[in-house]
This record gives C-alpha cells, structure tokens and sequence, in this order.
C-alpha cells in the first residue's frame, strides 16, 4: 500500500469529521470507510477489538449529544416537554437550515431549533417568558456542548485509525 494513497485515505477520513457540521453522521461515515479499507487490504485485518472501540466511541458520541442537550435544558429548568420540544426543533432546524450557507445551515438550524423548540413547548405549556428563556438557553447550551463531544469522539476515532493504519 503506498504512502500516498494512505495519506489521502487518512484525509477522507478526517474529512467526515466536517459532516457533523452539516448535521451528517460523520463518525459512522469514518467506520464505514475504515471497514470497506480493510476489506479492500485483506493483508491488513484490523481486528474485532479494534472495531468494537470505534463502534463503542461513536456511540458515545451519539450518547453524550442526546444526553447534553437533555441534562443543559433541565440544569436550566426545562420540563419533560421542554425536553422533547429542544430535541425536536434541533431536527427540525437541521433538516430547515441544511440547505443554506453551503449546508453549514444545519449546525445553525440545530442550535436554533433546540432553543426555539424548548422556548415554545415551554411556553405552550403555561411557563412564563422567562422561565421558558431560561430553559431554552440551557437546551441550546446542551446541543453546543453535544455537538463538540460528538466531533471530540471522532477525532479519537480517526487518531485511533491513523495509528493502526500508519506503518510503524
């Protein structure tokens, strides 16, 4: 296998770590092409160990995303329906925002969304202007925070598969 090719393999790779600016599953993106790389090199065989801490890291990944927004909004008083409001309109404000800004609209449209849909559940369910404020702030805050540990895990995946990868 050459050098270069390898380089440029480990480039795509760090590139789907950018998916996750466009609301795209980048850390699945990067286990997906780490397995059709080695089914490709059958002379490398990464091993099952190998693979299960890629999949163990991207679903960290997901995990902490899911639980920051959850755990931001409620720290900053959000109900149950606050909650499910934050997670709703970051979806929904990825899937609005994606087409705008070269698709960078999706990472904007879910901070908004997070905040919109908590700030309006919050409100249709008889919370005062500053109480649902509140709690849409710590949704927003969440989904920010989600987000950065989602990319944090990804480059653990691409360091991990770069050294693999690398010959020694």
């Amino acid at each position: 296998m050459s050098l270069a090719l390898l380089t440029l393999f480990l480039l795509v790779l760090l590139a789907c770590l950018v998916l996750h600016v466009f609301g795209l599953p980048g850390n699945w993106a990067l286990l997906g092409l780490i397995i059709l790389w080695d089914v490709l090199h059958p002379a490398l065989h990464l091993g099952f160990g190998f693979y299960a801490l890629l999949v163990c890291v991207a679903l960290a990944g997901e995990a902490v995303e899911l639980a920051a927004q959850l755990f931001g909004a409620k720290r900053y008083g959000a109900t149950g329906k606050g909650n499910l409001g934050g997670f709703l309109g970051a979806l929904g404000g990825a899937l609005c925002g994606a087409p705008f800004f070269l698709g960078l609209g999706a990472l904007f449209g879910a901070v908004a969304g997070a905040f919109l849909g908590c700030y309006m559940f919050e409100r249709l369910h008889g919370r005062d202007d500053a109480e649902s404020r509140r709690a849409a702030l710590g949704a927003m805050y969440g989904k920010v925070f989600g987000l950065t540990a989602k990319v944090a895990c990804g480059v653990v995946m691409w360091t991990a598969s770069a050294r693999e990868l690398w010959p020694a």
